[in-house]
């Protein structure tokens, strides 16, 4: 059995192992009575309490021990288990402070409205004028009236439909050559380039509607048929679409046939200038025109001209550190519960399950020496005193949010520098987190230990069940047999007084000879 339990868990299997062995002796004690009882004739053997007791006496103290032991092992892995869970979540809490992602926090407010944005990493600071012209929009058409006997069965053939530099096929035969069977056929190809189709019935026949899944002039769709034959306005699902020639680029069409597309939604791509530059998408959602920002356009944003403000959102920031403040003192109260001395709890359960531990000492001290450090970079030292997160006595933190809030919004140099993601005091505390909790960490060491002591504890119970189980078979036939031949020896015993006699009594031969 290892020796990884602290002291007061060690003296507490102590004592529970002798009370258990008193125990025992005082159930003996009582179980021996029955021999003496059975050798003087005065009644049989209890072989059943006998050898319960005798087996107890043998195994009594070391099942205590075990069972003490197991109890040990399985209290410490738990307070192991919390220990961790609260260094992970303080390394959660870490993160925006650890990598760099805390001076990377922006807001991004438009003056007016159609315009939002969201500021990531990569922007920067700045003021923007944007004038939108245009959005970008999804080309959308409807074919002429078919006839419902058209509708039916337009004709054979091969339609072609294509959405920019993509294309699928159709092989149009007397089976699913209706509208109906177009249109569904359109939407379930694997190979569709991005069309989707619907059918609209009006008052003047039956319309096949198409419409591009993708905003911008690139996604202009087209449609030709090929191989006709029997054509009963197949050949009028032909249309061609090219880019505008106006300023607004948007598309245009030309149908085939007999019955004339008509375009109700022309693709074109989204038009502004920002700070004076002419600028393009081919979706609403702009990400290439200014660097870690993306602008979202709506037809509300067309014709106006807005401020957009990127600016480092300090409301973030702040809350970043609150968080890590909360986590490092849930991590202290996880500690201290763990390791306190409650002097009116019952004797060998006074302490804590890691009091005195050096593995948690090893934490507490790492940790706690590196809040009062500095840090240096960019021609300023930073603490976290200097920006309004104190120690206190008890080893929890403290934060002073006014200091917090003006140290974020007018010293970002201090700030960044305090918390760089190359030796800041977050990166170094992350840093130690994952030394103790990595794979062959001081907190993997303990818990690998704590379950093979426990491991073995079960291996040495099942080998002291097999034991009291021998034994128990062994005492039973041996008390067995000797309460047979004292229940033999007490019979002989009574007819040899019967027939000699005894110290107050003539036996039965006396009288005969008399």
């Amino acid at each position: 059995m290892s020796t990884i339990s602290s002291s007061s868990s060690t003296i507490s299997a102590a004592a529970a192992a002798a009370a258990a062995q008193s125990a025992a002796a005082s159930a003996l004690q009582q179980a021996a009575q029955s021999i003496i009882a059975g050798a003087t004739g005065n009644s049989s053997l209890d072989v059943s309490s006998l050898v319960t007791a005798l087996v107890n006496a043998k195994v009594a103290g070391t099942t205590a021990t075990l069972t003490a032991q197991a109890t040990t092992d399985n209290t410490q892995l738990s307070a192991v288990g919390q220990l961790s869970s609260a260094l992970s979540s303080l390394q959660i809490s870490l993160a925006p402070l650890a990598t760099g992602a805390f001076q990377s926090d922006f807001t991004a407010t438009a003056s007016g409205n159609g315009l939002t944005a969201h500021a990531g990493s990569g922007a920067a600071s700045g003021s923007y004028a944007i004038d939108v012209t245009q959005i970008a929009q999804a080309q959308s058409m409807t074919s002429g009236a078919f006839t419902s006997t058209q509708a039916a069965g337009l004709g054979t053939g091969t339609l072609t439909i294509a959405v920019g530099n993509k294309s699928m096929s159709l092989n149009l035969t007397s089976s699913n050559n209706s509208l109906s069977s177009i249109a569904a056929a359109i939407n379930g190809s694997s190979q569709n380039p991005g069309v989707s189709a619907t059918i609209v019935t009006g008052s003047d026949g039956s319309h096949l509607v198409l419409g591009s899944t993708t905003t911008g002039a690139s996604s202009m769709i087209n449609v030709s048929v090929s191989n006709l034959a029997n054509d009963n306005g197949l050949s009028s699902l032909g249309v061609t679409s090219a880019a505008g020639t106006g300023a607004s680029g948007a598309s245009t069409i030309t149908s085939a046939g007999t019955l004339a597309w008509n375009q109700t939604t022309a693709a074109q791509d989204a038009q502004f200038t920002l700070n004076g530059t002419k600028a393009t998408s081919s979706s609403n959602s702009v990400t290439t025109v200014l660097a870690g920002v993306t602008m979202n356009l709506s037809s509300a944003s067309v014709g106006t001209t807005q401020t957009l403000t990127i600016a480092s959102d300090t409301t973030s920031q702040i809350s970043d550190v609150q968080s890590f403040v909360s986590s490092y003192n849930s991590l202290v109260s996880t500690m201290n519960s763990l390791s306190t001395f409650t002097s009116s709890a019952a004797a060998g359960s006074q302490g804590g399950p890691l009091l005195g531990d050096s593995m948690l000492q090893t934490i507490r001290s790492t940790l706690g020496n590196l809040l009062g450090t500095s840090v240096s970079g960019s021609g300023v030292t930073a603490s976290l005193a200097s920006i309004g997160v104190t120690l206190n006595a008890d080893g929890t933190l403290s934060v002073d949010t006014p200091t917090l809030t003006s140290a974020v919004q007018n010293n970002p140099t201090q700030v960044g520098t305090l918390f760089n993601s190359t030796n800041g005091i977050a990166k170094q505390m992350n840093t130690d987190i994952s030394t103790f909790t990595k794979t062959g960490g001081i907190i993997d060491i303990r818990t690998s230990a704590l379950t093979a002591d426990l491991n073995s504890v079960t291996t040495q119970s099942s080998s002291l069940t097999a034991y009291e189980a021998l034994l128990t078979s062994q005492y039973t036939a041996q008390f067995t047999a000797l309460n047979t031949l004292m229940a033999t020896t007490n019979s002989n015993s009574q007819y040899l007084t019967q027939l000699f006699g005894g110290t107050n009594s003539q036996g039965a031969l006396s009288q005969n000879s008399a």
